[in-house]
């Protein structure tokens, strides 16, 4: 099974998806570090990714998850994940985005999103605080722009990050915990 922490930047995803991975003993993989040096530069310019600077960067990190969950090995990976067709990039692969492929009804089953969801100015005070990352605070109102939620079809919960990380962890592994038993139950029966 691959879990996706998803939102905007400075929501947290690399603090709880780490900590997740470190509960359920899994793998923890934080996209920023697979941006090429190109996406740093720019983002640390102040200028926002286009779709094409990030086509790349999303087919590795699909290729370096479905790698790991092809060896049977259950993955936490950290990435904004801002559009539907990022999540089915990650989820399906590049030939997901083709404009004359026809759409599936839903997205790999295997992929489950944990959109952290907060208001702009709690935040805008995180990516303040924080050192020593290429993602400048100017910039969050462009993701909060770009952001499309998760919607069903896609398998998906949203938390709101304005909680203790101990709380959104729990909250997290209630909804996970029927979730990952269902995995395994479906994965034997077939």
């Amino acid at each position: 099974m691959i879990v996706v922490m998803m939102g905007v930047s400075g929501c947290g995803k690399t603090e709880v998806g780490s900590q997740l991975a470190n509960k359920l003993g899994w793998k923890f993989y934080d996209a920023d570090d697979y941006h090429p040096h190109s996406n740093k530069m720019k983002m640390s310019k102040g200028i926002p990714l286009s779709d094409q600077d990030r086509h790349p960067w999303l087919c590795e990190l699909h290729k370096l998850i479905m790698s790991d969950k092809a060896c049977g090995q259950h993955v936490v990976l950290a990435c904004s994940a801002l559009k539907k067709t990022y999540r089915e990039l990650l989820a399906s692969g590049p030939e997901s985005c083709r404009s004359d492929r026809p759409k599936q009804e839903s997205l790999n089953q295997d992929i489950f999103f944990i959109h952290l969801q907060g208001s702009r100015k709690v935040i805008s005070g995180r990516i303040q605080k924080r050192t020593g990352h290429f993602m400048p605070v100017e910039l969050l109102a462009s993701q909060f722009d770009t952001l499309e939620p998760p919607v069903a079809p896609e398998q998906f919960m949203t938390v709101n990050v304005e909680k203790d990380v101990s709380q959104i962890l729990s909250e997290i592994l209630g909804v996970l915990e029927s979730k990952i038993q269902g995995h395994f139950t479906q994965k034997e029966l077939d």
